[in-house]
């Protein structure tokens, strides 16, 4: 393996045991270009042909307060295949608020558990306190990477195949623009939606396939809401929002502390996709972090995705000392999400809903390709108990029932996997998923490939550092690259 290091970033992190500082999610700083990887398992396919993009949080300063992994800087680790070849790169999200801490040394901004006061200086999104590190969610749109943060920061772009920063997306409102904003492959649109303390609290836009915003709407919300992700169907848009937000009494003392407001229903609002009237629907009461797809069906919307059964769970007993809370929060197993389907008549105003499977699984993906449309396999995550960490995968036949695990030896971690599809498919699960591990038992990290139809690991290939876990990853083919 060849390997080009970067100049060093400036870093004032010192020795800590917080449990999501090391480990997994032990900070990577440094950044490389790397190609000749090494393959370890099998071989790499010549019928891939496109990048997979992985977000995640490294932080690079001493906290000022508690930290949170969702505080951690936004990198970018990036993987290249190619005429059965693949080459590696990594680089930081160079926000406002990295430059910023870079250029004084030290943490300028509180985190997701501090108090009030915190920060020293203004910060950004709704919650008003935070670094917008842009390290939650990212998306390839228009020929670009585009990084979000998931309290609504800025939009920052990135040349997907170099990684050089961009800057901040031209057409992002002053409100900002939330995690999970989605593309539509079929039309080259970008759905976004964002939220905030302030009427109308929550606004739902559209961008076109060349980057201008043609669509920016208000959603009129009762309060300040928390919601984290959105879903499309052809002709519509699926925005939420759910009884889980922060207490409206401590919320005017600057403390933002998220409750579950009992008897209070899940809505969903459903929206024309280029603006206009939303339909409004109410549903059992929970808390989704991600959906997985929507489409049509008749006079129905059919939305999936990872009911909560515990959305607000109690402190994790054997936590390390002072982070049972942070730790039942960040832990699958205990706030429960289950794959579920909902059902909204658009003539009757009428809901159904309920499980597709029992057990405990999230950050689900499937072929992009049938995004908005009926789509027939979906792919999760499952995760270690009492860890936000991922330790398998789970292939959903929806139309049968029928599902598929891989299961990682101990101590081997996923990262999302979005599937990419195998040049000159004809079928719906004809790909692969790609994905990083993580390996603690020998302080590496790999890129697999899952043949997708058989649902088996095809090929391992070495990377040049181990990588911090994160959130959110995806696969853009070459077609998506060249725009």
């Amino acid at each position: 393996m060849k390997i080009e290091r970067l100049p060093p970033v400036v870093t004032s992190l010192g020795h800590t045991n917080h449990p999501y500082m090391t480990g997994a999610w032990t900070p990577q700083h440094e950044e490389v270009n790397a190609w000749d990887l090494e393959v370890l398992e099998g071989a790499i396919p010549t019928d891939i042909d496109g990048v997979y993009l992985r977000n995640t949080e490294n932080p690079v300063h001493a906290p000022l307060g508690r930290y949170h992994p969702f505080d951690g800087d936004g990198m970018v680790h990036q993987i290249e295949f190619k005429d059965g070849q693949a080459t590696y790169r990594n680089r930081f999200i160079r926000t406002r608020g990295f430059e910023a801490e870079q250029e004084v040394g030290e943490s300028l901004w509180g985190g997701l558990a501090d108090g009030p006061g915190t920060s020293k200086r203004p910060g950004f999104g709704a919650h008003g306190g935070l670094k917008d590190t842009a390290s939650t969610d990212i998306v390839v749109h228009g020929g670009e990477a585009i990084a979000t943060f998931y309290q609504c920061g800025e939009a920052y772009r990135l040349d997907p195949l170099t990684l050089e920063n961009l800057g901040v997306a031209a057409w992002a409102p002053l409100d900002g623009v939330s995690a999970h904003p989605k593309v539509d492959e079929a039309t080259g649109e970008l759905l976004f939606f964002n939220y905030s303390k302030h009427a109308p609290y929550m606004h739902y836009g559209v961008v076109d396939a060349s980057g201008k915003r043609t669509t920016y709407q208000a959603i009129d919300l009762p309060g300040p809401r928390l919601p984290h992700d959105m879903a499309f169907t052809k002709n519509y848009s699926i925005l939420n929002d759910l009884p889980v937000f922060w207490d409206q009494n401590l919320l005017e003392r600057d403390i933002h502390a998220v409750r579950l407001h009992k008897g209070v229903p899940s809505r969903f609002g459903i929206v024309p996709r280029h603006g206009g009237p939303v339909q409004w629907f109410e549903a059992a009461p929970t808390y989704v972090l991600h959906w997985l797809n929507a489409y049509e069906d008749g006079d129905e919307i059919v939305l999936d995705g990872y009911f909560q059964e515990n959305p607000t769970p109690r402190p994790l007993e054997d936590a390390p000392d002072g982070h049972g809370h942070l730790m039942a929060y960040l832990d699958e197993h205990s706030f429960r999400p289950k794959l579920h389907r909902w059902r909204f008549n658009l003539k009757t105003g009428e809901t159904t809903e309920g499980h597709l499977d029992e057990r405990i699984l999230e950050f689900g993906m499937f072929n992009q390709q049938y995004a908005g449309k009926p789509y027939r396999y979906a792919y999760s995550t499952t995760a270690k108990p009492g860890w936000f960490l991922f330790n398998g995968f789970v292939k959903h036949d929806l139309e049968t029932g029928e599902s598929w695990s891989i299961q990682l030896p101990e101590g081997r971690y996923a990262s999302e996997a979005p599937f990419a599809p195998r040049i000159g498919a004809v079928d719906e699960d004809d790909g692969y998923l790609v994905s990083f591990i993580i390996d603690e038992n020998r302080g590496t990290s790999e890129c697999v490939l899952v043949d997708a139809k058989r649902f088996e690991v095809v090929c391992r290939i070495a990377l040049p550092h181990k990588l911090s876990s994160g959130t959110h990853s995806v696969w853009a083919g070459r077609a998506m690259l060249r725009a």
